[in-house]
């Protein structure tokens, strides 16, 4: 696999497609451009999801986050964006994706999108004591 950015995010099949459960990412290096200063702006990525026939590959995940180090996008459609590819890609019944930027002029952006597959119904959290 390439070490250089890249927009293909490889998948692999789920290995226990017949039950729901969640999958936690964490990303926090993800750098993108200010479209009107190309000043960097830096966020953590967080995606949860409940995979249906396909889980992202790590490795294809981080080089599509490095990607977009030097684009520039304003954080809401960047986060759009990438929580689109993810679900072309993958296919989950569930994926919700938080993208956490940093301050920037003293302004604090917190962009939160997801994805619902039709028909898809959550199972009833179990909270124990």
């Amino acid at each position: 696999m390439s070490s250089q950015p890249s927009k293909d995010l490889e998948t692999f099949p789920n290995p226990r497609p017949e039950i729901d459960y969640t999958i936690h990412i964490r990303v926090p290096e993800f750098t993108c451009l200010c479209p009107k200063t190309g000043q960097p702006d830096f966020a953590e990525l967080r995606i949860d999801y409940v995979p249906d026939e396909r889980c992202v590959e790590l490795k294809s995940l981080k080089l599509y986050a490095w990607s977009f180090r030097d684009e520039g996008a304003f954080h809401e459609a960047v986060t759009n964006r990438i929580l689109a590819d993810l679900v072309a890609a993958t296919a989950p019944r569930f994926m919700r994706l938080t993208a956490e930027f940093n301050v920037r002029g003293g302004v604090y952006t917190d962009v939160v999108v997801e994805h619902r597959a039709e028909g898809w119904t959550p199972p009833v959290r179990v909270d124990l004591p």
